[in-house]
Order: C-alpha cells, then sequence, then structure tokens
C-alpha cells in the first residue's frame, strides 16, 4: 500500500477532521521536542535539513534582522533558526540604575545579557537573546491533510504529517489552512513543501538530520510521550532555577490543535517568538458548516417551490 492509498483508505467518507485517523499506529507516534533554552543558534540544523533533503539555498545574505537570515520558514526553509533581540530594562532587573547581575552558572546558554555603559537611572540595560530553530509542528489535528485534494499530504506510520510533491498538484490549499503559517508553495515549480522529520531517514531507522546535527541537544527527537515526560522535567527545572517565564508550547494534547507532534519549551510567550499564542485547527467547524449550507440550501429550494405552486394558483 502505497502513502496516497493511506490518506484515501484510511478515511472513508472523509472521516473525523483531524487527520489521526490515517495514523496506522503500528509503531508509537514520533516527534522533535525543541528545547530552547540550549540553542546556541548555530544553524547546523537549517544547513543539515537543506544538505539532507536538497533543499534549494534561499538566500544567505544577512536580512539586517539580527543574524536571522532567513527570517520565517518557508518552501526553501524547512527549519528556521530564529534570533530574538529582546531589550532588557533596569525595571525587569528590578535594580533600578545598575546593569542586569551576572546570570548563574546553570542559567540557559542562549540567555545573554549585555550591559549597558550608562550611569544610574538609564533605562536600557541591554539586550536579552532568545534563539528558537522552529519546524513544521505536525499537529495532531492537522487542517492542511483536511483540505488536499490529491492526498499529496499523508499521515506516515510514525505520525508525522508528510507531502508528496510529486502528487501535489499546486492548488494551495493547505497554505491558508495551516495555523501556524508552516507550508508554503515552491514559485519555481508551484508546488508545496515542508518538513517531512526525514521520513526517508525514519523509515531506515535512522534519525531527523536536524537532530543528529545539533550539538547542544536542543533538538531532541524520539516517542512522542517520552519527550513530553522529559520536557515537564526540564519545564521543572528551569523553574527551580528561577527561569520563571519557562513553559511549553505545543505539548497539551487538549489544545486547539490536538497537541504538536513537534513542540517547544520557550522562555518567554509565543508572540515574541512569532508563534500564535491559541492555536486552533483552521477545518475544525467545516462540519458544522456545511450542515448550515445544507439547511439554508433546502429552506431556499423550499420557498422556490412554494413560490411556484402559490403563482400556478
Amino acid at each position: 500500500m502505497t502513502a496516497v492509498d493511506v490518506q484515501i483508505t484510511g478515511r472513508p467518507g472523509g472521516g473525523r477532521p483531524d487527520g489521526m485517523d490515517t495514523y496506522p499506529g503500528q509503531q508509537p507516534r514520533m516527534g522533535f521536542f525543541t528545547d530552547t533554552s540550549v540553542c546556541i543558534g548555530c544553524k547546523a540544523c537549517e544547513v543539515a535539513c537543506k544538505e539532507w533533503n536538497l533543499v534549494p539555498e534561499d538566500g544567505i545574505s544577512l536580512s539586517g534582522m539580527s543574524y536571522d537570515n532567513t527570517q520565517a520558514l518557508g518552501a526553501d526553509t524547512w527549519r528556521h533558526v530564529a534570533f530574538i533581540e529582546k531589550p532588557v530594562t533596569t525595571t525587569d532587573l528590578g535594580m533600578p540604575g545598575m546593569g542586569p547581575p551576572d546570570p548563574p552558572v546553570d542559567a540557559p546558554l542562549d540567555v545573554l545579557s549585555m550591559a549597558s555603559d550608562g550611569g544610574a537611572g538609564d533605562a536600557d540595560a541591554g539586550v536579552r537573546w532568545l534563539m528558537s530553530s522552529d519546524v513544521c509542528k505536525h499537529c495532531t489535528h492537522a487542517a492542511c491533510l483536511d483540505v488536499c485534494p490529491t492526498g499529496a499530504l499523508f499521515r506516515t506510520e510514525f505520525g508525522t504529517v508528510v507531502v508528496q510533491p510529486d502528487v501535489c498538484n499546486g492548488c494551495g490549499y493547505c497554505v491558508p489552512a495551516c495555523p501556524y503559517g508552516v507550508i508554503d508553495i515552491r514559485p519555481e515549480d508551484g508546488r508545496a513543501f515542508k518538513c517531512t522529520l526525514c521520513y526517508d531517514r525514519l523509515k531506515g531507522g535512522g534519525m531527523p538530520a536536524c537532530a543528529q546535527a545539533c550539538p547542544t541537544e536542543s533538538i531532541q527527537y524520539g516517542e512522542l510521550d517520552e519527550l513530553r515526560a522529559r520536557a515537564e522535567e526540564r519545564l521543572a527545572q528551569l523553574h527551580e532555577n528561577g527561569v520563571e517565564e519557562a513553559r511549553l508550547y505545543g505539548a497539551d494534547p487538549e489544545d486547539g490543535v490536538g497537541g504538536d507532534g513537534a513542540f517547544f519549551l520557550l522562555q518567554d510567550e509565543p508572540e515574541v517568538y512569532g508563534l500564535p499564542p491559541d492555536p486552533v485547527v483552521t477545518t475544525r467547524d467545516i462540519g458544522s458548516i456545511w450542515k448550515h449550507v445544507a439547511a439554508a440550501a433546502g429552506a431556499l429550494a423550499a420557498m422556490g417551490v412554494a413560490s411556484f405552486f402559490g403563482r400556478r394558483r
């Protein structure tokens, strides 16, 4: 059975609008846990992703926006290392007129504070760098699966979501359907592309190229349940160390997308990282919408029939 057969036969009559009913479930669901507190912004993951998947070069000149030369995920950027420079004020530090204190020995590696050389009363105390390697979330409730008319998008035996470019007809329905803005159309050939979580490597018993290349293990690959347990332990450790802003993003199975197959430990609000605070599967109301459309159509038909017979009288 081919991947496309799984997509078509796994959802008789359309199935429920989340895509997990096409997950064969023959093995544990696999995914990513990205711990941004140990990301050093080296971009090894971006390079490894491009080299293994033959993703075209998307511009190597600096954008003028920090050291981030890719800026966002797209058809030619399946892994995006974000460099977020967040100003730190003395108010944030709780020490008016003084620079930031020395970070604790066990502080996250990417929390870099640069003290200003201003005198007492200065509001600007430096910059805090937040780095995060973003990727497709491989949602539990994947709207892109719901709207794809050709079966180009399918749920793999690992629970991940993959695009088959040779089946994609370039309709673009998946692009606005994604609540994270991950999927994009490649202008050169008009087809959709995104992270496959290195499906070919997984089938051979390997791990995704980005996770293997990450020198700090910021990107961790494994069974999703184990990763969620590991993330909870890491979060508790950071809270104990005083990083109160730390939080998990995409790890909750009860959120608007049913939890993500690729989730994150963040050190600030999701919006700071360019992530939607409360993502919701965009196709969740399709069923009720069609019911209302059918009801409206029935009402119009009834009115037309009544009008016709009324005129005959």
